[in-house]
C-alpha cells in the first residue's frame, strides 16, 4: 500500500479515537478518547502514544477503495495487522458491515487472505465476527 493516498484526509472523521481501545490512555474501545475533539482530530496529536502514531487507517492508504469506504460515511474503519484485516463497525450502525457494498468487499478480502494464512475479523461491540471464505451474512 502506499502511504498516502493523495487528496485523502481525516476530514471530520475521528473514529480512530473513538472506536479502538487504547491501553496507553486507558480508553475502552467505543468511548470517546479523553483528548479528541470529534470532527476536530488529536489535541495531544505530537505526543500521542506510539499505537495512535502507528495507526494506519486502510482507506487513507487505499487508492482502490472507493470512497463509500471512508470511514465517517461507512461507520466503521480498516486497518491491517500483519495478516489480519480488523474492521471496527460504530455500534451506532452495527449492521453496515453485513450490506453492499461491504459485506463483498469483506468476502473478497477473506478469500485472497485464506491462502496466505490471513483474515478478516470484524468487531461490534463485545462481538468480534471472523470472516473466511463462504461466511453467510446472516
Amino acid at each position: 500500500m502506499s502511504p498516502i493516498v493523495p487528496g485523502r484526509t481525516c476530514g471530520t472523521c475521528s473514529l480512530c479515537c473513538i472506536l479502538p481501545d487504547i491501553d496507553a490512555l486507558s480508553k475502552p474501545a467505543n468511548a470517546v478518547c479523553r483528548h479528541c475533539v470529534p470532527g476536530q482530530g488529536c489535541r495531544i496529536y505530537a505526543d500521542r502514544p506510539k499505537l495512535c502514531a502507528d495507526f494506519q487507517c486502510r482507506w487513507i492508504e487505499d487508492a482502490l477503495l472507493p470512497p463509500e469506504w471512508e470511514p465517517a460515511r461507512a461507520h466503521m474503519m480498516v486497518y491491517e495487522q500483519g495478516r489480519q484485516i480488523t474492521v471496527l463497525v460504530d455500534p451506532a450502525h452495527p449492521d453496515v458491515w453485513r450490506h453492499a457494498p461491504y459485506h463483498d468487499q469483506l468476502m473478497q478480502w477473506a478469500i485472497e487472505a485464506d491462502p496466505l494464512g490471513g483474515f478478516v475479523i470484524v468487531f461490534v461491540g463485545d462481538a468480534a465476527i471472523k470472516i473466511e471464505p463462504g461466511y453467510s451474512r446472516q
